[in-house]
């Protein structure tokens, strides 16, 4: 595959600048996984899922490969203009990336979101759970925050499975600000430290 300009990582002091960037990110570990900040290489994994099945919950036309990059760009900016945002998920054996996880807000949310998106074969695995679990501790411990919105497809039933395995609830009053368009599932600090 040929990839556009803006897909190719930098080189020289630009590229030197990106690393400490990425550097200044707080890294995440897990027993199984690393957490760590997103570099434009991971743009290929982020799109192959995008582009999969699972894509049509990310961009409303999943096929448009630069409505992906923005997408990817939005979650690793949040980094620099909220304090928090998308990291990487490698697995701590291989050091394969399988997926992401976020603490996102982008256009249409309330509030701080935790999100995720994993690769087909690294689904079934439990690892989507641990990374969540790490990102949601970030938030809650790191940054302060008291509660946190997972915001779901109506017919992303796997989401749903995964968040509520995680113990959030739905929150109605959350929904109908959504018109009810989405499921909107609660994450709270003092439900979490019991």
């Amino acid at each position: 595959m040929i990839r556009a300009p803006h897909e190719i990582p930098a080189t020289g002091p630009a590229a030197t600048f990106a690393a400490q960037l990425q550097a200044a990110l707080p890294m995440l570990d897990t027993d199984r996984l690393i957490l760590r900040a997103p570099r434009i290489e991971d743009f290929e994994i982020y799109a192959a899922i995008g582009e999969s099945e699972r894509g049509r919950y990310l961009v409303d036309d999943n096929t448009d490969r630069d409505a992906l990059w923005l997408d990817f760009a939005q979650m690793v900016a949040c980094w620099l203009l909220r304090g928090h945002g998308v990291w990487t998920v490698e697995t701590r054996d291989t050091g394969k990336t399988i997926g992401f996880v976020l603490l996102g807000f982008e256009p249409g949310d309330h509030e701080p979101e935790l999100g995720y998106l994993f690769l087909p074969e690294a689904e079934c695995h439990g690892y989507a759970q641990e990374a969540a679990r790490a990102a949601r501790a970030y938030a809650f411990d790191t940054l302060g925050l008291k509660t946190l919105v997972s915001t779901i497809d109506h017919d992303n039933a796997r989401s749903i499975r995964l968040t509520e395995r995680l113990g959030a609830a739905r929150d109605s009053a959350a929904e109908a600000a959504h018109n009810h368009a989405i499921q909107v599932y609660r994450h709270s600090a003092e439900e979490t430290l019991q």
